[in-house]
């Protein structure tokens, strides 16, 4: 019976805490994406958001890009096919690991950072002060957040990309051997527009669900400095989370043929 009971209560905070979330999203949507709009906040999120993760999603393209090319030439090998090296790292690249790694990526770095943030005014009562000031938190807190991060998350997974694919051509040219006309045909003949667009959709909906989970448990936090740090690891680890489930199902949403 204790087992039965623990499980209830487990089950019971599952509900009440997704419940919390779907109303959070209501809220963001339908006030904080309404108008009035404050485009400089939105502009300072792009900002944060977006120039400042360029390099550690730059690096990260890079070297998966490289560390890609070298296990499946290795695979292929025994196969016979390693001119297929090109045409599966650019795919890899484009419809996976681009978007989920560059998302974890963020969520790491920028859901953080807005969940301490948001954390640090709730419980030094900035937000209350907002309100009091008759200025929806929401609209300036959150909308612009949400904003920038599906506008600015597809444009650094494309940068990432194009990052990670050259990462695969110069291991493949320079330490695997591979001819580098015959390296970039094979990539350009065998990649095609829907790869790179399906990676730029999954790509706009991590944006929304690292800015969402950071605005989340950074809105919701109590309890002084011990709150604000669990805001902050609570942040990360739902938008890592969140980032691999929603791929799971964009990937059998868009690839069930």
């Amino acid at each position: 019976m204790n087992f039965l009971v623990n499980l209830g209560r487990v089950v019971v905070a599952l509900l009440a805490q997704t419940g919390r979330v779907v109303l959070f999203i209501k809220d963001s949507l339908f006030q904080g994406l309404t108008p009035t709009i404050y485009g400089r906040q939105i502009l300072d999120q792009m900002y944060r958001i977006g120039y400042n993760s360029l390099l550690v999603v730059g690096l990260t393209a890079f070297f998966t890009g490289g560390a890609l090319a070298l296990q499946i030439y290795l695979g292929s090998s025994r196969l016979n096919a390693e001119q297929a090296v090109a045409f599966i790292v650019a795919i890899g690249i484009t419809r996976e690991l681009g978007p989920v790694l560059g998302g974890l990526m963020v969520a790491g770095r920028v859901g953080a950072s807005i969940a301490a943030e948001l954390g640090t005014m709730r419980v030094t009562e900035q937000i209350d002060a907002l309100v009091t000031l008759s200025t929806n938190p929401f609209k300036y807190l959150v909308g612009p957040r949400l904003i920038a991060g599906v506008v600015t998350l597809p444009i650094l997974v494309a940068i990432g990309d194009t990052i990670g694919i050259m990462g695969g051509y110069i291991v493949g040219t320079r330490s695997l051997g591979f001819n580098s006309y015959a390296y970039i045909k094979n990539t350009t003949t065998n990649l095609h527009f829907d790869d790179v667009t399906s990676g730029l959709i999954k790509a706009a909906v991590f944006g929304f669900i690292i800015a969402l989970m950071g605005c989340y448990h950074g809105f919701n936090s109590k309890g002084g400095a011990q709150g604000v740090g669990r805001a902050t690891t609570n942040a990360v680890v739902s938008a890592a989370i969140l980032i691999l489930a929603a791929n799971f199902a964009l990937t059998s949403l868009l690839f069930s043929d």
